[in-house]
């Protein structure tokens, strides 16, 4: 709880210098309350804050509480006066009115300032007119102040140059820290960082090294971080790519090539076609290329921050389009265990030649065999799984074309191996016979029941009329 305060007056004096008295008379008799300490709450403070000097461990009533700015116990440095009994606080010379003294005699310093940092001493006058003395420091910090992140060299270039990162300002009892990424950073073999770590030196950078780099200054009682920073790092040109990668091209078509390049800044480009300037631009289009236009195409890309070329040369072919190729076989029925030959034809140059067995492309097994440039195909011997339809495929590296399908026809040996691929049609057929004829006969059996049944009923009826007795029904 907070006391009332009152200003000392000079009618208090010889009262003060009396009790100055006492206390001088038993100064050194403080065993009672040896351990008694201070601490300060915080132990570090910032600028605007408050903080509270508190005694801890005292272990008897205390008659006087003294606050006195400094170590020493000068009249002039005294802040303020506790007496517990009158519930008394009465201020001193050196009081400030940011000052409060609570019943435990616990002293609040309010609003703290740079020059309120130093040294505070307590003198406790006991009961038993003991007198301890306490002194304790504590220290006041200003709040950090938001850093910026600086740099020697505002757009380095790769394998080149060094860049030196400043974190600014330069404060006093500050910690320094370093993240690229929001990942921390630490020396390496191409970071180096100065003795208090506020210069981060790059060296030799590379692409990769753009950042974001941000700067963390810590003190005891404060944190403060920097806005991201980024490096304009040159690099480039690589060596540029053409796409698409293909380097043959059907005739009558269109051709559009594009070229592309890292680089920072962004390359400049340029094509030319047999030595001849064709385009300043990163795409080269050519409508309705012909055999003609098969000739060699190379980009030139260039950065005029690092004054590096480079150059990649495409070789282009342009090839007519193939004919569809024609299919022949030497037979298309053929028995099991015999041979036959497929051959395709066709007057395209340069192309390949492929075949196709029931739509996928055929998997040679060891009874096939393939000539004169895959163009004939053997088999030798048949096999019925070998029935069905056949393709030729011609190409070259531009396009391709099928031939028409032709259809093997493979006739089983009858009394060999699959039995139920000879008879099973015949089998069938006798199965169905039977079951007609079944249904035949339940039928004639059915109907004779029915004619039977009728003819006894009528001769019932003759007998009993015969007997004089009316039919069954009349």
């Amino acid at each position: 709880m907070e006391l009332t305060s009152a200003p000392l007056h000079k009618g208090q004096v010889p009262w003060r210098g009396l009790l100055l008295a006492a206390l001088l008379l038993t100064y050194c008799n403080s065993s009672a309350t040896a351990q008694a300490r201070l601490a300060a709450v915080p132990p570090n403070v910032v600028v605007g804050a408050s903080v509270i000097l508190e005694i801890h461990d005292l272990e008897t009533k205390i008659m006087a509480y003294y606050w006195y700015r400094g170590p020493h116990l000068h009249d002039d440095k005294e802040i303020v006066r506790f007496i517990p009994s009158r519930l008394v606080n009465m201020r001193g010379p050196a009081h400030t009115g940011r000052e409060k003294v609570y019943q435990d005699g616990f002293m609040l310093l309010e609003n703290v300032n740079k020059n309120d940092a130093g040294t505070y001493t307590a003198r406790l006058l006991t009961m038993n007119y003991d007198t301890l003395v306490l002194s304790l420091q504590f220290q006041v910090y200003a709040p950090l102040p938001k850093p910026n992140i600086t740099s020697n060299n505002s757009n380095p270039m790769e394998g080149e140059d060094s860049v030196a990162l400043m974190c600014e300002p330069e404060t006093q009892n500050t910690v320094y820290l370093w993240r690229i990424n929001g990942q921390s950073l630490s020396e390496g073999d191409r970071l180096k960082l100065s003795i208090d770590n506020r210069t981060l030196t790059l060296l030799t950078v590379v692409r990769t090294d753009t950042g974001p780099y941000e700067c963390e200054t810590r003190n005891l009682v404060s944190t403060s971080r920097s806005e991201p920073f980024t490096l304009n790092i040159t690099y480039g040109p690589d060596v540029p790519i053409i796409s698409p990668s293909d380097t043959h091209f059907q005739s009558r078509t269109n051709l559009s090539l594009s070229c592309h390049a890292a680089s920072n800044p962004p390359a400049q480009y340029s094509w030319s076609v047999n030595g001849e300037l064709q385009a300043s631009s990163q795409e080269l289009f050519i409508p309705n290329i012909t055999t003609n236009n098969s000739r060699s195409s190379t980009c030139l890309v260039h950065n005029s921050a690092t004054g590096l070329n480079r150059t990649t040369v495409k070789n282009i072919i342009v090839l007519e389009p193939v004919n569809v190729p024609s299919i022949e076989a030497s037979k298309t029925v053929v028995k099991e265990l015999e041979s036959v030959s497929l051959t395709c034809s066709s007057n395209d140059p340069g192309i390949s030649f492929r075949w196709l067995f029931k739509g996928e492309h055929l998997v040679l097994t060891d009874r096939m065999k393939l000539s004169d440039n895959n163009r004939i195909l053997t088999i030798d011997p048949v096999k019925l799984e070998d029935s069905g339809e056949y393709k030729c495929e011609v190409s070259n590296p531009a396009n391709f074309k099928d031939s028409d399908a032709i259809v093997l026809d493979i006739i089983p040996i009858y009394g060999k191996r699959n039995f139920w691929h000879s008879w099973g049609p015949i089998i069938g057929i006798v199965a169905q016979c039977l079951l007609g004829l079944a249904a035949l006969i339940i039928l004639v059996v059915f109907l004779l029941k029915t004619i039977r049944g009728r003819n006894l009923g009528k001769k019932e009826n003759i007998n009993q009329m015969k007997d004089g007795r009316k039919p069954a029904g009349k």
